[in-house]
């Protein structure tokens, strides 16, 4: 034997009460959620760690608003345009005449000037009347510094050497300066070969292409030797 039992919402009146309080606890938890912030609760430290406080430095304060500089307005540059450039340009007339200028010859010549033959030689140039020649010693040149010219103390101190020199020779065949051209090692051996070579040289004094005395030069080397 079955039975069936239909029954309505007529005769569930404790169902839908609890379906309507949980609608409204539902909303209820929605409205207040979204007003919910977090509830944040300052725990003291327990276990006893020391945590140093850190002082944070102040902000810096905002920069003062200066005004920037306004770009100063410039002119455009005035320029004036440039002339039309004429292709075609009037040219000043020249006078022109038919009549040929001579240019006049650079060299001068004799009128009328001769016509040279091919076999016509050059003459030679003027031989000079004398040949130039320079300054000659007169006597034994070897003779102007001897072995008696060693002072003795220049043979104890063993002084040698070769001092080489140039003389000037003037118009009358005399000495009139000495120079050293290449030293004996020894100042006193220099000195004492220009003093006896300008105190004792004589010369045939040089003479140009005309046959007149003329100063001149001479060059040579005295060696000096420690005597026997």
């Amino acid at each position: 034997m079955a039975y069936l039992q239909n029954n309505g919402w007529k005769d569930r009146p404790g169902a839908i009460a609890g379906v309507v309080a949980v609608h409204a606890l539902v909303g209820y938890a929605l409205v207040t959620g979204l007003s919910f912030t977090k509830i944040v609760e300052t725990v003291k430290n327990p276990k006893g760690i020391f945590v140093p406080e850190v002082k944070l430095p102040p902000p810096p304060p905002p920069p003062d608003p200066t005004p920037q500089p306004t770009e100063a307005v410039v002119s455009p540059k005035m320029v004036a345009p440039k002339p039309p450039v004429d292709l075609n340009p009037a040219r000043p007339p020249v006078d022109t005449t038919p009549v040929i200028i001579p240019v006049p010859d650079p060299l001068p010549y004799v009128v009328p000037r001769p016509t040279p033959s091919a076999n016509a030689t050059i003459p030679p140039a003027p031989r000079p009347a004398f040949d130039a020649v320079g300054a000659v010693p007169r006597g034994n040149p070897g003779s102007w510094v001897t072995v008696d010219d060693y002072r003795s103390s220049w043979i104890n101190r063993e002084l040698t050497g070769v001092a080489r020199f140039r003389l000037d020779i003037a118009a009358n065949g005399r000495v009139s300066n000495c120079t050293i051209t290449g030293s004996s090692g020894h100042p006193e051996l220099d000195k004492a070969t220009c003093a006896l070579l300008t105190s004792r040289a004589r010369f045939d004094p040089a003479k140009d292409t005309s046959g007149a005395k003329v100063a001149g030069t001479y060059s040579s080397a005295v060696r000096w030797e420690l005597p026997d």
